[in-house]
């Protein structure tokens, strides 16, 4: 089966759980922003969890299927439209041979994940197929889809049209926002009243927010400890002799806007990483549209480990309510 595009919405591109292991080599993992968004649509349409599937941003695609097909829409709230007629988010959807999917506007989060039983049957690079538009790796011919692409499906398993995600286990999107983080090793960079200040203020997502990273703007300038440059490090007072970064580390170059390394970001480089958002809150970040209100919160690693396991926990109640 294929899947015809006939508008390709906004930079909607193959994703799935992403190509671990080729970082320090400086290929990201990559995959879906919102990871338990792409999961969930997975198990509605009997994938496996880390099928590929499209992914798009704050616009969706319109799509036509050459056979009956089992789709499941989740993330973001944005209406979904089978041949004009609205239907459920979060809910396992059938699409007849020559039937048309489409979106209304955004309403709410900033992604969707599209789920097609089968999956995006597109080959796959460094094990995964998800795509890494920077490295033309990977996806649809590594980059985000078009007019007049047609997408290869893999063959179905059992399906169970009107499966549903019960509205208690979905995570909404959230604004004002809350992040928790873990301070970093160059933590101590910052003097101490300007650390603090960090998490006293409320940020807001700048309009530089993609899979690479999200930058914030709004907060109080960051002071640094005054020091001397090592041999190797910038002028720049964020400035350190390069170092690799975490998925979820915060920069903050010349002290002015933080932003948030996500899932296409850089393995490695000379700023200096006030502290990095927990695994558990990654997902949220990717739901996140400009100008959202955000409030960073200082853990210890007691915390996020705890917010880690509820992650998880959260997760197998997802299955089991799907099985």
């Amino acid at each position: 089966m294929v899947v015809s595009v006939i508008n390709p919405g906004l930079a909607t591109t193959v994703q799935d759980l992403g190509r671990p292991g080729y970082f320090h080599l400086g290929i990201p993992i990559g995959g879906a922003m919102d990871r338990m968004a792409l999961r969930v649509a997975n198990l509605l349409v009997g994938n496996d969890e880390g099928a590929a599937c499209l992914e798009a941003v704050f616009m969706g695609p319109e799509l036509e299927f050459s056979e009956d097909a089992t789709i499941a829409v989740t993330g973001a709230e944005m209406p979904i439209k089978i041949d004009g007629v609205e239907q459920p988010s979060w809910t396992a959807l059938r699409v007849r041979a020559g039937g048309k999917l489409s979106f209304g506007f955004l309403k709410k989060g900033a992604r969707i994940y599209v789920a097609i039983a089968g999956g995006i049957d597109v080959p796959e690079a460094l094990g995964s197929r998800s795509t890494y538009v920077i490295g033309a790796l990977g996806g649809f011919k590594g980059r985000a889809i078009a007019k007049g692409d047609e997408l290869p499906v893999g063959r179905p398993g059992a399906t169970k049209e009107g499966k549903t995600l019960p509205e208690g286990l979905r995570r909404p999107s959230a604004s004002p926002a809350e992040l928790r983080v873990l301070p970093g090793l160059y933590a101590h960079r910052l003097q101490e009243e300007s650390a603090a200040g960090f998490f006293e203020d409320q940020w807001k997502v700048a309009s530089e927010a993609d899979r690479m990273g999200y930058r914030f703007k709004g907060g109080r300038p960051l002071a640094f400890v005054d020091r001397e440059p090592p041999f190797g490090a910038g002028s720049d007072p964020s400035n350190i002799v390069d170092s690799c970064y975490p998925y979820g580390s915060i920069q903050v170059p010349s002290g002015s806007e933080p932003i948030i390394l996500h899932r296409d970001a850089v393995s490695g480089g000379g700023y200096f990483m006030l502290g990095t958002v927990i695994s558990a809150d990654m997902d949220l970040i990717g739901q996140m549209q400009p100008n959202t209100p955000t409030t960073f919160i200082k853990v210890d690693m007691a915390e996020a480990l705890r917010a880690r396991t509820e992650r998880a926990a959260l997760l197998d109640r997802m299955r089991e309510a799907l099985a």
